[in-house]
């Protein structure tokens, strides 16, 4: 059995159809883990949608309720990106959920994973990039509201800036948000994250691993977080097709380790989401989201 619960539903899979965002690839990952023998069906645990109620803790009850049922107006629905339909604003309110019970699993277990997420680009009261409900967002907010948490930290490895994430919790003494991310890439406003590591384009490994290695020192040492939540994306890949940067798997587990490694050591229970994946080949983006969880295992393995 593993040492953190994985986190799923059927109902995370947006429906997109032939989208560039692949979103059958939580399904996907989730029979990867089973035919490996890398997770027992008893390590999997079904979330509850988000409810409304929850989701406006982090975003207008407006944009909330026109999302729910279905009164978003063109131009709203033009700026996510995505086809509408109402299986996807269930995708959207069950990964929130997700994300909620991941965050509460974590503070009593150490960690735990959300096959899903990550959905960065949500903004208060609009939607963009692929991404309807901001659930790391949420999740922090629903944690707060019931006091189980106070100090929580965002570590947002996506290729692209965490621009929703930033702009929620902006001038938030309780919330740090550090995005590591391709400079030239979307979106193209970034509001400034508690700390922003901007890459120029091709960055590879070597590089990459040591400016992320210094902004977890210093994240570390400005903020002391009870909860972590690692927005863990796939799109750093060197053959992703929305990414510009030049990270090899390799470089993606190191990557995995190197923040899960510092947020535990930290004493922070650590909750994963997984976010943006675009490989050419859709088996990447699985390797890559499956060595996420392997990089997890190894270290709560090793420090038990």
């Amino acid at each position: 059995m593993l040492p953190f619960p994985l986190i799923y539903h059927e109902r995370y899979d947006l429906n997109l159809g032939g989208h560039v965002f692949q979103a059958q690839k939580y399904r996907l990952l989730r029979e990867h883990f089973l035919r490996a023998r890398f997770a027992e069906e008893d390590d999997f645990v079904s979330p509850e949608p988000a409810t409304q109620e929850q989701a406006a803790l982090a975003h207008d009850a407006g944009w909330v309720k026109r999302l729910a049922n279905g009164t978003l107006s063109y131009f709203e629905i033009l700026n996510l990106e995505i086809p509408y339909s109402r299986k996807t604003v269930e995708a959207f309110f069950y990964a929130a959920g997700g994300t909620i019970l991941a965050a509460r699993l974590a503070l009593q277990r150490r960690l735990a994973f959300n096959i899903g997420g990550g959905f960065h680009h949500a903004f208060h009261a609009h939607g963009e990039g692929f991404c309807a409900l901001n659930d790391i967002a949420i999740a922090i907010r629903v944690l707060q509201r019931e006091s189980r948490l106070r100090r929580a930290m965002v570590i947002d490895v996506d290729v692209h800036h965490g621009n929703g994430t930033a702009a929620i919790f902006a001038g938030d003494p309780d919330v740090f948000t550090l995005s590591i991310h391709q400079r030239d890439n979307y979106p193209p406003v970034k509001p400034h994250s508690s700390l922003d590591i901007h890459l120029d384009d091709g960055v590879g490994d070597s590089a990459y691993l040591q400016l992320l290695r210094e902004a977890l020192d210093k994240a570390f040492d400005l903020f002391r977080p009870e909860l972590v939540i690692y927005v863990a994306g796939a799109d750093p890949y060197q053959m992703d097709q929305l990414g510009g940067l030049n990270l090899t798997l390799r470089g993606l587990l190191e990557r995995d380790r190197l923040c899960l490694g510092r947020a535990l050591e930290a004493g922070a229970a650590v909750a994963v989401t997984l976010a943006g994946g675009y490989a050419f080949d859709p088996k990447d983006t699985v390797t890559i989201h499956a060595n996420t969880a392997l990089a997890a295992r190894e270290l709560l393995t090793a420090a038990a």
